[in-house]
């Protein structure tokens, strides 16, 4: 699965002011990350406001990527819950044919232990479709260890890769420094992106890079053929525009990003409301100075 190299980008999902499923927009998002550079598309994850969405919509959304990729790029889907036996059920019931692999969160609210959380993704192995474990503890309330991690990426070949997020970088460098041939990693930090990926690291699962795709992907291609002081430059030049696009939680920081370009509107479905005034224009002068 070293087809899932470089940086994948965890598509938000564009709305129209009535709030239904722009998918013109959704089209130019597409296009725009596939034509400067973005190497694989994440399907329906966290940043897509997923939660929201419903199985209907959900639908949609997928045959609308799937259409408009064309097989230019792989596709990853987002399936992921807090109810093991549920989750297993929609990764046997899907149509995976289009897509590499499985995105799957670790549990939340539940917060289960490292043995639970072991027997989570056990349970989600024995389906037999590639999984990417997807690690969050911001999101889930509970982190999955790297000894797990290890213990998982040991037993199970089709867990074949991490999307690691926790706030401890050292986490991310241990599971590099003693994962077994075959297992690997991607950042789920934006700003961990470049010293991850030096460090041994298959890239990243982006959310910014949807919004500067040529400068992430050049950035992340510097940094596998080991140009340091180069790809350095990139990630100065983009960490505090980063920083910024989580500041009131995500996708609505990179949503302003994208509207300010014309890729999509500015809207956001409730819990989740659109980045304050204040935050809006903080983005806005940090593109100009970008």
């Amino acid at each position: 699965m070293s087809i899932l190299k470089g940086v994948g980008v965890a598509l938000v999902t564009p709305f129209n002011e009535d709030l239904s499923v722009d998918f013109d927009s959704l089209t130019k998002l597409v296009d725009y990350n596939i034509e400067n550079g973005t190497n694989y598309l994440v399907v329906l994850g966290t940043t897509a406001e997923a939660a929201t969405l419903s199985a209907d919509e959900k639908k949609q959304v997928i045959e609308h990527i799937i259409k408009v990729n064309n097989k230019r790029v792989p596709l990853v889907l987002g399936i992921g819950g807090n109810n093991t036996l549920e989750v297993k059920k929609q990764i046997e019931e899907a149509d995976l044919s289009a897509f590499e692999a499985v995105l799957s969160v670790s549990p939340y609210y539940n917060k289960p232990n490292q043995e639970g959380l072991y027997q989570h993704y056990k349970v989600l192995a024995s389906t037999g479709k590639n999984i990417i474990i997807y690690n969050v503890p911001s999101r889930t309330g509970q982190n999955l260890e790297a000894e797990t991690t290890l213990r998982l990426a040991k037993e199970f070949p089709n867990l074949f890769l991490i999307k690691e997020a926790a706030p401890n970088i050292l986490q991310y460098f241990d599971i590099l420094r003693k994962k077994p041939e075959g297992f690997n990693l991607v950042s789920g930090d934006d700003e961990y992106t470049l010293p991850v990926t030096l460090a041994g690291g298959n890239g990243v699962i982006s959310v910014i890079g949807q919004a500067y795709p040529k400068e992430f992907s050049t950035m992340v291609q510097l940094a596998f053929d080991r140009k340091v002081d180069e790809a350095y430059e990139i990630h100065n030049k983009l960490v505090e525009i980063t920083r910024l696009i989580f500041a009131e939680g995500n996708p609505c920081g990179v949503k302003v990003i994208l509207a300010e370009m014309g890729i999509i509107k500015n809207y956001l479905r409730l819990p989740l409301v659109a980045a304050s005034e204040s935050l809006h224009a903080k983005i806005k002068a940090e593109m100009a100075n970008i």
